[in-house]
């Protein structure tokens, strides 16, 4: 079993923490004329890959939460649509290495960024000091099917967060409990268009009112050429507030 490093420790500490089990880089990420570095891991195929001969015929891991995922970057475009941070309070949930949130945090969000792998808590922990926003956001773990973070947010993220049907319910249950209570407190999800998620907007409408965006966006194909794809975002806001 591999030690684990409190997420308290120094930054050069975080950051041998993470080269002593990952090859990684700093790279730059873009979103709306704003750029920040992000720690990566160097080559995630070569990783995957790696992963999935040692563990022969049994279960693989797959780190999902070191991918940039683009439901994550096109959320990312949407926060100017949140109107400006001044330190209304925001949840990242299950933000793998952090990238909504260290945007937000620099649009002056105060960001709280979860996740339930330790390895995402440490990439972005990581982020978070790299770029200075130690003094807008921190890291926690939090399962939304099973946790609870005994305060609220003026706005709750998520980008990808709806591939689990068996965690619907859990997740409806934890955004009720930690969505603001002001009239403008709302939930923000985003996920790629083909993932169904209508089980979970059945469910969800009994507690929300809810909205939909249908944003179009290119990603290179197998082929090498762009290809065009679609992502959805929903604003969720509880009912007894709309």
């Amino acid at each position: 079993m591999r030690s684990t490093i409190p997420l308290t420790a120094p930054l050069d500490e975080l950051l041998d923490a993470a080269k002593s089990r990952y090859d990684v880089r700093f790279e730059p990420v873009s979103i709306a004329g704003d750029t920040l570095e992000v720690l990566q891991i160097a080559d995630l195929e070569a990783l995957i890959d790696r992963q999935v001969q040692a563990a022969g015929n049994g279960p693989v891991a797959l780190p999902y939460w070191a991918k940039i995922w683009p439901a994550a970057m096109l959320l990312g475009h949407f926060l100017p649509h949140l109107g400006p941070g001044d330190g209304r309070s925001l949840l990242d949930l299950g933000a793998g290495i952090g990238v909504c949130g260290l945007f937000a945090a620099r649009r002056g969000f105060k960001v709280l960024v979860t996740d339930i792998h330790p390895d995402a808590l440490l990439f972005s922990k990581i982020n978070i000091l790299h770029n200075g926003l130690g003094d807008m956001a921190d890291v926690a773990r939090a399962d939304f099917a099973a946790d609870r973070l005994e305060r609220r947010f003026d706005v709750v993220l998520g980008a990808e967060i709806l591939y689990m049907e068996d965690a619907y319910r859990g997740l409806i249950k934890f955004l009720l409990a930690h969505v603001g209570l002001s009239g403008n407190a709302e939930v923000v999800l985003a996920k790629d268009f083909t993932r169904k998620a209508s089980r979970f907007l059945g469910m969800a409408d009994k507690e929300f009112s809810i909205a939909e965006r249908v944003v179009g966006y290119k990603e290179t194909g197998a082929s090498g050429e762009p290809e065009r794809r679609l992502c959805q975002i929903y604003r969720l806001r509880p009912r007894k507030h709309a």
